[in-house]
């Protein structure tokens, strides 16, 4: 392990931590909801779960055990250590994950069609471009891995990471902003322009810093090797 590895590696495991610590409550609202309201304990009527809620309910339910499992998992998966010294358990979380991911992101688009989202439209075409990207990037993941193209596997997995907790990252941005303004721009119709961007932006500024970062790591890695141009399939 290079020295400059050594030093950072421990400010990695300590963020991973951190965020892990974090997003416990919301896991555990998660599978707590997805619980009563299959269950039919919720305190007050939801979109979510209404009575005879059927298929569409069951999906939202499963959405939320499998989101909450993914958003525990995709931190564990990028600690180096655990790679390192337990590749055996790096590999079966790593399939745990992106089958809970393919998961969540179906039973999403199948809750999307048969129900449609509380903010409508534009609100459906944005979680269902979510949930698309979350199906390709866990079954890209999958695929390099069972390929043995570990770089494209490394790629696809930052992605994945990012939209495993996407759910998370959406609630924060809503915590901070009602801290800072209130509420401002905001509504339980979600049709307010905050509620609005955010529709987008949980998910894809994050996946645009990812790319800019994938990008600079290979214009270092090619510069290392001799200054190549390296192809690499998709």
């Amino acid at each position: 392990m290079s020295a400059h590895r050594r030093r950072i590696e421990p400010v990695q495991i300590g963020l991973l931590g951190l965020l892990a610590l974090f997003a416990l409550p919301f896991v555990l609202h998660s599978v707590d909801l997805a619980g009563r309201g299959m269950a039919g304990m919720l305190d007050e009527p939801s979109h979510l779960f209404p009575p005879a809620g059927g298929a569409a309910s069951a999906a939202i339910a499963l959405h939320m055990v499998t989101g909450a499992a993914i958003t525990v998992l995709a931190p564990l998966q990028l600690v180096g250590p655990v790679r390192r010294r337990w590749p055996a358990l790096h590999r079966w979380s790593g399939r745990v994950l992106a089958v809970a991911a393919g998961a969540a992101a179906l039973a999403g688009l199948f809750y999307i069609a048969a129900r449609g989202t509380v903010g409508g439209p534009m609100m459906d075409a944005a979680f269902a471009t979510y949930g698309a990207l979350m199906l390709l990037a866990a079954v890209q993941t999958a695929r390099h891995a069972r390929a043995r193209r570990f770089d494209l596997h490394r790629d696809w997995a930052l992605r994945l990471f990012v939209l495993a907790i996407g759910s998370w990252i959406y609630r924060v941005h809503y915590g901070l902003w009602y801290m800072a303004t209130g509420g401002i721009a905001s509504n339980e119709q979600f049709t307010g322009l905050f509620d609005r961007v955010q529709l987008w932006a949980f998910f894809l500024p994050y996946l645009v810093l990812v790319e800019f970062y994938l990008r600079a790591r290979r214009r270092r890695e090619d510069v290392a090797a001799g200054g190549g141009a390296v192809t690499r399939p998709s």
